[in-house]
């Protein structure tokens, strides 16, 4: 009997023990939930059609974005997340579209290339006849003279350096007088000047070949008005260009 009671007794402890040890256990936590998934990356795309233009003329731009709150392109400003607007490069240009968003940014090019215009074209060149006319200066006389002044000598100077400067040019110095005098007189007086001229060219180096004279007297005045205004421009060694 005293047997059994210990017996009982030592099951007893043994059962406070291990309630006892249940007790003392610490609690394990439960796992964390797991993390939110990452924000998406934006995407982006961005088009020039056409992508080549001649300089003042107009392209549009084209683009799409996806996860961005704030789109922008460069030389453009702040657009929508998807659209297309029309634009006018001065200069070759490349468009840069940034799109931002809570995943990241990303970006996207559009390359437009702006033709130069062409040079204009060449001016056509005068012909030898229009530098003849344009360059070549009459000479004009005093009154019954037939004598160069020194008011007439740079014109002559610049019209022998143009002749020798274009050889092959043929010409005529037409001699001119006033209408006073007799159509005889003035006859000889215009061969006068015609010859005073050409002699000069020649002198300064200008082939005598080219250059023909002619007598015309009062016969084709210039100026019809009788005063001396207009009888200075008669009396003259006049140029004109062989065709």
């Amino acid at each position: 009997m005293k047997q059994r009671n210990v017996r009982w007794m030592m099951l007893v402890f043994a059962l406070m023990a291990i309630m006892t040890l249940g007790a003392c256990k610490k609690k394990v936590a439960p796992p964390p939930p797991p993390p939110p998934p990452a924000p998406a990356a934006p995407t982006a795309s961005l088009s020039a059609n056409p992508s080549t233009v001649d300089k003042g003329g107009s392209t549009t731009l084209t683009w799409q974005t996806s996860n961005a709150t704030d789109v922008s392109i460069d030389g453009v400003g702040a657009v929508q997340a998807s659209g297309s607007q029309s634009v006018t490069p001065v200069d070759s240009t490349t468009y840069t579209l940034t799109a931002k968003g809570a995943g990241g940014t990303q970006t996207a090019t559009a390359r437009v290339t702006v033709n130069a215009p062409p040079p204009p074209p060449p001016q056509p060149s005068a012909t030898e006849e229009e530098l003849f006319s344009q360059t070549v200066k009459d000479i004009y006389f005093d009154y019954d003279k037939s004598d160069i002044n020194a008011d007439q000598q740079s014109s002559m100077q610049g019209d022998v350096e143009f002749l020798k400067q274009h050889p092959n040019i043929s010409f005529t110095v037409e001699g001119h007088c006033d209408e006073r005098g007799s159509t005889e007189y003035n006859l000889a007086l215009g061969d006068s000047r015609a010859n005073s001229v050409r002699n000069a060219l020649v002198q300064g180096g200008v082939s005598a070949d080219h250059v023909k004279t002619i007598s015309y007297g009062k016969e084709k005045p210039f100026c019809t008005e009788s005063n001396e205004q207009c009888w200075q421009q008669n009396r003259r060694g006049h140029f004109v260009y062989g065709k």
